[in-house]
């Protein structure tokens, strides 16, 4: 067998199995040994198969032992966010209406998944719905951090950063609207990408035309991450606001420079949220540090009036839209935190939501000029540190009381409304040693550039240390 473990890199583990290193087997075995050590205290993997998963590793090998074509993930183990629709596979949405629920076709997400070879184990554990950045429902329970179990993994792809950061899995793909790929990351210390609005279509979904939330890669690395969207990203003829550039513009491996790089570096985004102090510590210092490796940093952010308004009306509408009729005819079987934004969603009017577009295309304006003069902005992903699993949510930063739920998420979902890319990178500790990290957001269709400025940042932080 090769000297490969689970914290190779998933670039490795491919190369490995095509080269007949190590066979899709014992790379699962691998895997299932982590899971069987971890999975028990931090919840990460739900519903997970092995037999099926044995079965699908057995046909990867046969496969490759045919000398027929492999995909670019083949052979690697694999867990789907519970969100995802996957044929066969018991998929609950952390619903206990739907608890029991298995869907007779995949999702285009996972469709490319198993085009590309992977070995399904199981699903990810994801918050009631995928609402709220806190992993937790009736169905499997709460998902803890892997660097401190008495934290919160962040969410809604919670599970996805756990299996991560704690090598059950070597990638891991989830979906955000308001942070659900980002605050994971930071939380769990992975990568995790909120791709540029059609970099990732969907199908089916309720409303094709509706541009919030979007499926995205996580991994331990940024190459990595650039793999899994190689994979996940491209055009599809059931999904027609789809970007038209190929998956494959992503797989190349990945390095980038810093220097010359111009850099907005804003901590609050002119005072637009409040921060924790141990977090503002290591975002500050990531700015000393892109400065030290030759990126010109600035002081400086955009405009973002209006996208506080957009993205709760836009959020309440969503859900509303989706959940209103699950919610009266099952009043009992929600939270109460979902089911007071799906009830918000009732009194919108026409006009609300027109605002609420208007608002997202000025934004999406000012974010276009102002990226003629920056080629990033950087910022917080998470206003806090992960904080106790046993809360739902923060209360508080800094001392002063939050009035909702959702108050301690401004730093990604504002930037959700501007459709730019937007990716969590590791960017150090809290004094106690909790995982904070770097948003970095890149105009709109620059992602390959906003990877390599990422792999360029990763690789100086490497560096630094």
């Amino acid at each position: 067998m090769s000297e490969l473990s689970v914290e190779s890199t998933a670039r490795e583990m491919v190369t490995a199995v095509r080269e007949r290193r190590i066979s899709a087997r014992e790379l699962l075995d691998l895997h299932l040994e982590r899971i069987g050590q971890r999975n028990g205290k931090l919840n990460a993997i739900v519903s997970l198969d092995e037999e099926r998963a044995r079965t699908g590793a057995s046909a990867a090998d046969q496969h490759l032992a045919s000398g027929a074509a492999t995909g670019p993930l083949h052979g690697l183990p694999f867990a789907v966010k519970d969100t995802h629709a996957t044929a066969g596979w018991r998929t609950t949405y952390g619903s206990t209406i739907l608890a029991d629920h298995v869907p007779d076709t995949d999702e285009l997400i996972v469709e490319r998944l198993r085009r590309a070879g992977v070995v399904l184990l199981g699903k990810t554990n994801v918050p009631e719905f995928a609402a709220g950045s806190h992993t937790f429902n009736k169905v499997f329970g709460t998902t803890l951090n892997p660097v401190d179990p008495t934290r919160s993994a962040g969410g809604s792809s919670g599970g996805a950063a756990a299996a991560l950061a704690s090598g059950m899995v070597p990638l891991a793909e989830g979906s955000d609207m308001g942070g659900s790929l980002r605050n994971p990351a930071s939380f769990c210390g992975v990568v995790g990408l909120r791709p540029s609005l059609g970099r990732v279509p969907e199908w089916p979904r309720d409303n094709q035309w509706e541009a919030t939330a979007t499926g995205g890669p996580m991994a331990r690395n940024v190459g990595d991450v650039a793999l899994l969207l190689s994979v996940i990203a491209g055009p599809d003829p059931r999904a027609p606001l789809a970007l038209g550039d190929p998956g494959s513009t992503f797989a190349p491996p990945v390095a980038g420079s810093l220097h010359g790089l111009r850099v907005a570096w804003s901590l609050d985004l002119g005072g637009a949220f409040a921060v924790d102090r141990e977090v503002a510590a290591v975002v500050e210092e990531a700015g000393r540090l892109l400065s030290r490796s030759g990126a010109q940093v600035f002081g400086d952010h955009p405009d973002m009036e209006g996208a506080e308004e957009a993205f709760r009306t836009l959020r309440a509408w969503l859900f509303q839209a989706k959940l209103g009729p699950l919610l009266a005819r099952e009043p009992d079987a929600f939270k109460a935190s979902l089911a007071d934004n799906i009830r918000a969603g009732e009194s919108l009017t026409g006009s609300d939501v027109a605002r609420a577009y208007a608002q997202r295309t000025t934004l999406a304006e000012r974010m276009r000029v102002f990226f003629q003069r920056y080629d990033v902005l950087v910022l917080p992903v998470s206003q806090v540190p992960p904080f106790p699993a046993d809360q739902e949510f923060p209360t508080e930063i800094n001392g002063v009381a939050l009035t909702s739920y959702l108050d301690w998420m401004r730093s990604a979902y504002l930037v959700t409304m501007t459709g730019c890319p937007a990716i969590s990178v590791p960017a150090g500790t809290t004094p106690g040693g909790l995982p904070v990290g770097l948003q970095i957001v890149a105009p709109h269709g620059a992602d390959r550039r906003l990877l390599e400025v990422a792999a360029a940042f990763e690789q100086a932080r490497a560096y630094s240390r």
